[in-house]
């Protein structure tokens, strides 16, 4: 009985060797931005993101960004994926397909496809109102055009995570449940599917996040100055500036997922029943009235 209880020692080696993959770049990082050579140990480093010139400014564009993203990639794909699920089973292979097509599209094609269109729409557009939409999308303040390059490149991973949340949940009997119960088509999946949907959408949204803070070449070859770009910029002549910010939104990064995960915890089962109930109730509710002014 020993011996099938006792773990392998190989699982505490791979895990061991997988722990200093990943905490040794991120020391010798620490190291390098408190370690000043002729001063010891120092936090000017830190102490200087917040006043370093084009930090908030960039932060703020980028979460911005990231924001308006997470709104169009939920307003694309969840839709999508509900409406495949209930009504349309074998178009699934179709949107995976289109939806894993930007993992084979290098980012410096993409950018070369968002350039061509942007130069073409300018010169044979200048003479109708769609001339107006190709300046207002290249806004320095807010670049539209970085939202729609960063939704397509996020559609491979909000994808798998909404659809393993799918996969988890069966939508069809929630949504013909909360339909016998009286609740319309749109009520049953807003009040019904949605909150059992709750970890997936925050994956999917952390997943999305992620993506547009450490996105470097659409804002490079575009010319525009978010964060990862500001980054990159800042390390030309302030290197120690540049990785104490990278390790900071590295931290940032690793508590925001915590918070996701902690979010996403499934609540209890009775919780997702009364609200199907509830939802069938208040939409039934009229109906005794109007059987007795009958």
């Amino acid at each position: 009985m020993a011996r099938l209880t006792r773990k392998p020692l190989w699982r505490g080696a791979v895990g061991l060797l997988a722990g200093l993959y990943f905490l040794v770049p991120v020391a010798a990082s620490v190291i390098f931005t408190v370690d000043v050579p002729g001063q010891g140990f120092t936090l000017d480093a830190y102490s200087g993101i917040v006043s370093a010139d084009g930090f908030t400014d960039s932060l703020l564009l980028t979460l911005e960004l990231a924001a308006a993203t997470i709104v169009l990639v939920m307003v694309l794909l969840v839709p999508a994926l509900v409406a495949v699920r209930l009504g349309a089973p074998r178009l699934r292979p179709v949107l995976e397909i289109i939806c894993s097509l930007p993992l084979v599209v290098p980012s410096v094609a993409l950018v070369s496809g968002y350039s061509s269109v942007l130069r073409w729409g300018p010169e044979h557009l200048s003479r109708t109102p769609l001339f107006q939409t190709f300046t207002a999308v290249q806004d320095k303040r807010f670049p539209f055009v970085l939202v729609l390059a960063y939704t397509v490149m996020a559609l491979p991973l909000a994808y798998r995570a909404l659809d393993s949340g799918l996969r988890a949940v069966d939508v069809r009997v929630l949504v013909e449940a909360a339909r016998s119960c009286g609740a319309s088509a749109p009520r049953a999946v807003l009040q019904v599917v949605l909150p059992n949907l709750r970890g997936a959408l925050l994956n999917a949204s952390f997943l999305t996040l992620a993506l547009v803070l450490g996105e470097y070449t659409v804002g490079a070859l575009l010319g525009y100055q978010p964060f990862a770009v500001w980054i990159v910029n800042t390390g030309g002549n302030q290197a120690q500036l540049s990785v104490a910010v990278s390790v900071l939104s590295l931290v940032v990064t690793w508590m925001l997922l915590l918070v996701f995960a902690a979010l996403g915890r499934p609540r209890d089962r009775s919780r997702s029943l009364s609200r199907s109930r509830r939802a069938g109730r208040d939409a039934a509710a009229p109906a005794p009235i109007a059987q007795e002014v009958a």
